[in-house]
């Protein structure tokens, strides 16, 4: 059992995320890229469902890249893409050449970018906790102070209080 961090690492800060303080947010990023660290967009879909209503990735990824963050290097991953694809989108992440990462889960466990700060995960009432547990742990794997959001449009008590548990557990 495990109950200290590693040395040097700082617990991760984090954040239910409501929808009027998503552009808040967008500015944090800016400034996290600005700082010289990566950041991590995590949706529930590939694609785009009519009726599920929830952030899809390619969706989201096209949407940051031109409408929200039209300066930066925006990149894509997911389980559709090649071998081939994903592993080059991860030597991109590693080097440094993509500043915001737009993904599905299949970043939960494996992906190791010391320099990402902040993981972004959308529509996060559609995960398990042990899913959101794992992609918290994506961020703050060095020094560096980081944050998970947890971006959700739901008012129901019991999804914010099951999504406020995160929050409060110890990193």
């Amino acid at each position: 059992w495990l109950d200290e961090m590693p040395h040097g690492r700082q617990p991760v800060k984090t954040f239910v995320v409501p929808p009027q303080k998503r552009i808040g947010a967008y500015d944090f990023i800016r400034r996290e890229v600005t700082a010289g660290h990566q950041v991590f967009v995590i949706c529930p879909l590939i694609d785009p469902s009519d009726t599920l209503g929830v952030a899809a990735a390619t969706e989201e990824y096209e949407r940051l890249k031109r409408d929200i963050f039209p300066n930066l290097r925006v990149g894509l991953l997911h389980g559709r893409l090649s071998t081939k694809e994903k592993e080059a989108v991860r030597q991109h992440l590693l080097k440094g050449t993509v500043d915001i990462l737009v993904s599905t889960t299949v970043v939960e466990v494996g992906v190791d970018v010391p320099n990402a700060t902040v993981m972004m995960i959308e529509g996060a009432e559609r995960f398990g906790l042990a899913t959101l547990w794992q992609l918290h742990g994506r961020v703050g794997r060095a020094q560096h102070e980081s944050w998970c959001f947890l971006f959700t449009e739901s008012n129901d008590p019991k999804v914010l209080e099951r999504l406020n548990l995160i929050t409060r557990a110890k990193s």
